[in-house]
């Protein structure tokens, strides 16, 4: 048990320290008949709180596709942002025209979550290049897709659009702005020309575009695509195996009609039929000896 005389130093305690705390320059103090307010530090009241960061650093390649962010290849590039991406590096480029009416429909087309597709640049019937996604993110917009033995070929290209309904020719503005993307993308990521190829060349029991009316050609004059030699062109021989020749270009040719329409729209251009011609055979036999 405590002695008594011990129960008084609790009460003396509190005494002396209200005598303490009116004296205080800390509290409030009389100067005259006004009471003034003397400011106290408010760090001497309120201890300090440290935020920790909760949210975990990017990796090496995620801190890369950050830093890069929008940027894109070119000032002048309008910017806008689809929504549907992954991470990758470039190897490839696929030209698609849009079957849209209009570059600002495509531009929301890309924006929209259910539709679940996205290019990294959409160039208008004038030439204006729209940016979509950065290069080095995976884009969503070969689908289903096989190319020589690529089955996903959206981890290593970039989708490129073309506003077209694909009924009608491409503009000089459009095809010239296309060329520029193309010199770009080809000098920064060491693209190889045969690997810039069309939607249809991948997909071609899906898909048909670009249309007749693109100017391969002309790309291929450029760099980027192949093309067959009409000087050069023979009848091919009898021991020429024609489905041979549009697997190793890269075709897929499980369904053999529609792999030939795909290679007769981009290299015979006036006739699509499902047929080899000896003529067909010919343009075949050529880029095969050549690839």
């Amino acid at each position: 048990m405590f002695e008594k005389k011990n129960l008084w130093i609790p009460f003396i305690l509190c005494f002396a320290l209200s005598i303490i705390g009116c004296k205080s320059k800390s509290g409030m103090v009389k100067k005259g008949s006004i009471e003034q307010i003397v400011p106290i530090k408010i760090d001497t009241i309120i201890q300090k709180v440290i935020v920790h960061d909760t949210v975990p650093k990017l990796s090496q390649g995620e801190h890369k596709v950050w830093t890069l962010g929008k940027a894109g290849i070119h000032a002048n590039i309008r910017q806008e942002t689809a929504i549907h991406y992954d991470v990758r590096k470039p190897n490839y480029v696929i030209i698609h025209h849009t079957a849209q009416n209009s570059l600002d429909q495509t531009i929301r087309t890309f924006q929209v979550e259910h539709t679940k597709v996205s290019s990294h640049y959409v160039i208008s019937r004038n030439g204006v290049i729209v940016q979509m996604l950065n290069d080095y993110v995976r884009g969503w917009h070969a689908g289903l897709s096989k190319w020589g033995t690529i089955t996903d070929m959206n981890s290593i290209s970039i989708g490129i659009e073309l506003d077209n309904n694909g009924k009608e020719a491409f503009p000089d503005a459009q095809i010239e702005a296309l060329m520029v993307v193309l010199d770009t993308l080809k000098a920064n990521y060491v693209i190889p020309a045969a690997n810039f190829i069309g939607h249809a060349d991948i997909a071609p029991a899906r898909k048909n575009d670009p249309s007749v009316f693109f100017p391969w050609k002309k790309l291929a004059d450029r760099g980027f695509g192949i093309w067959y030699n009409p000087a050069e062109l023979v009848t091919a021989p009898e021991t020429f195996n024609p489905i041979d020749a549009l697997r190793i270009i890269g075709y897929d040719t499980r369904n053999l009609k529609a792999a030939i329409i795909a290679f007769k729209r981009k290299f015979v251009v006036n006739d699509v039929s499902p047929e080899l011609t000896i003529y067909d055979k010919s343009i075949l036999y050529n880029l095969y000896q050549n690839y």
